[in-house]
């Protein structure tokens, strides 16, 4: 396992490195330069050249790349031009509201999704079957933004089940849970529908197997032979799509961030492109995508823990 993780490690650093180049890069040609884009076309020259001084954008650009990179590493992403205070800072307080959602809304449709899936595979063509399916359809098919409005307005503004705005107080695990679950049910319920089809999918193919046979004519349980040699089975495709959708709800997030006022990088970077913030921006961008590659490195090991015999390819 170690191998295979450190494997796995090797080929994930030179992909992210190529992000963080591009994102680099992308953000120093846009036309007139970030400076301008900040300042606006109408900033006199020397402001501009005061800002790109201030920003080391006079120095050569591989210069700027190599310095970059350094602090990069050091985990310095520099200071946002608008509040001029260190990025990392302002991160690391809007880092766990995006994480808490992302987390929330994974295993709100992992809990509701894989016996969904399981139970209309069992029900083929049956009255839960068809439920499940058609319930399913209407949860991909139905955009977060719209399901969000819909549950505050039903659960928050009409009930009065849960607050409206905010993201709740992070010492509080209380006033945390609170505020996070009409975000989290949003986005959870969106996976759900995911989660279910492909469990459902899996299973049906798995049912046919000759091995589900011959645990079935042995005499095994029925629960045993569904969740220890079925599900088992059925649980790769099911992972890969948790893995790919773990990425979406990170980039999700955003508009749910934005409809519940909650203070995390979704609305960090909605507000840093709409100040032009572009430092802001770039580190967020970084965050975003190293996240993604985390999910995809701990789905790869998922892989191994499921089937060992994956860790041998």
């Amino acid at each position: 396992m170690l191998k295979y993780a450190i494997r796995r490690m090797i080929f994930v650093l030179p992909t992210l490195w190529a992000v963080v180049t591009f994102v680099f890069f992308l953000i120093r040609i846009v036309p007139g330069g970030p400076a301008v884009a900040a300042l606006g076309s109408y900033a006199s020259e020397e402001s501009i050249r005061q800002l790109e001084k201030q920003m080391g954008l006079d120095k050569p650009l591989l210069v700027q790349y190599g310095k970059f990179l350094k602090d990069l590493c050091q985990g310095d992403l520099g200071r946002s031009l608008i509040t001029n205070k260190p990025i990392s800072q302002e991160i690391s307080r809007a880092l766990p509201y995006t994480l808490d959602l992302a987390f929330g809304g994974m295993i709100i449709g992992i809990l509701f999704g894989i016996p969904t899936g399981i139970l209309t595979a069992l029900r083929r063509n049956r009255a839960p079957d068809y439920i499940g399916r058609i319930l399913s359809l209407v949860g991909i098919s139905m955009p977060e933004f719209y399901l969000g409005i819909l549950l505050m307005y039903g659960l928050a503004i009409k009930l009065q089940l849960f607050p409206v705005l905010g993201g709740g107080d992070l010492s509080h695990l209380e006033s945390r849970l609170y505020h996070l679950f009409l975000p989290a049910l949003t986005l959870g319920i969106v996976m759900t529908a995911f989660v279910s089809r492909m469990v459902r999918s899996s299973m049906l193919n798995v049912l046919r197997e000759d091995y589900v046979r011959t645990a079935r004519a042995k005499g095994l349980h029925e629960r045993k032979v569904i969740y220890k040699h079925a599900l088992r089975n059925a649980l790769i495709p099911t992972v890969t799509v948790i893995g790919i959708y773990m990425s979406i709800l990170m980039g999700g997030s955003v508009l749910t961030e934005i409809i519940f006022s909650r203070p995390g990088l979704g609305k960090m970077m909605v507000f840093a492109v709409k100040d032009r913030d572009y430092i802001a921006l770039q580190s967020v961008i970084i965050i975003f995508s190293a996240f993604v590659f985390l999910f995809n490195l701990i789905t790869d090991l998922l892989y191994a823990i499921i089937d060992p015999r994956i860790e041998y390819h």
